[in-house]
């Protein structure tokens, strides 16, 4: 299923014109979301001795850094946490995440490799990856899922002081590229990043890895691979007006 947007594309001559792509990671590259679940729920069961934690309890921490992610689940489980619980809490989520992570290698979604490579040569394109998440939990995924990120524009959420849903990330990433916002196509999967993209002036496309359609309404394109996007896809997107 793909829901494009209501919109007439005008087809323009894109010559010298350069377009930005940029990659959430986290639920967008590969399924890192089952992965981040396990491993925050067995830190609610070991730090703070709370069972029963299920991956919907961190739904409303999707996309906006590990603290928030964190903070969700507490938040459903009555659980009032310190500045330094939160800090403890997310440090070990990401050693019993990376420790997952090196028994159980993450494949790439479908249709990931094969955009980016198809991004790669072409000289009216550039890409990025933009992630609240830190460089070693970010970084171990895109080498598992085997992304060149080394040949692109790097953010993680060290980079930046606001987290999803405001606007920096995105911001930054187009700026390092050197292209415009509003030649740029963000990839999320979750509602505050597609907020995020849409502050930024980009637009954007989401991917129902992690949530349901409903809740990506306000990206301009709503598909549930990215094996339905390819390049012609994205210009014609940011050819809308």
């Amino acid at each position: 299923m793909i829901e494009k947007p209501n919109a007439k594309c005008y087809m323009q001559n894109a010559m010298n014109k350069l377009y930005g792509l940029i990659f959430d990671v986290d639920g967008v590259i590969a399924d890192t979301e089952a992965v981040n679940a396990r491993a925050s729920i067995k830190v609610f069961e070991d730090l703070f001795g709370v069972k029963g934690v299920k991956r919907q309890d961190f739904e409303a921490g999707l996309g906006r850094g590990a603290a928030e992610y964190v903070k969700a689940a507490a938040g459903v489980h009555g659980l009032k946490l310190t500045e330094e619980q939160i800090e403890k809490a997310t440090q070990l989520r990401q050693d019993y995440f990376l420790k997952i992570l090196s028994e159980e290698p993450l494949p790439p979604f479908p249709g990931v490799l094969e955009l980016i490579e198809e991004a790669m040569h072409r000289e009216d394109f550039r890409m990025a990856i933009a992630t609240s998440s830190t460089p070693e939990k970010s970084q171990a995924v895109l080498e598992s899922a085997k992304i060149t990120f080394q040949e692109m524009v790097y953010i993680t959420g060290n980079d930046v002081k606001n987290k999803k849903p405001h606007p920096e990330l995105f911001l930054l990433a187009a700026e390092r590229m050197g292209i415009e916002p509003a030649n740029c196509v963000v990839i999320e999967d979750a509602p505050d990043g597609v907020q995020a993209a849409k502050a930024a002036g980009a637009k954007c496309i989401a991917v129902t890895n992690s949530t349901n359609a409903e809740k990506l309404c306000e990206a301009d394109l709503v598909c549930d691979s990215l094996e339905q996007i390819d390049l012609q896809t994205i210009i014609e997107l940011i050819q809308i007006k």
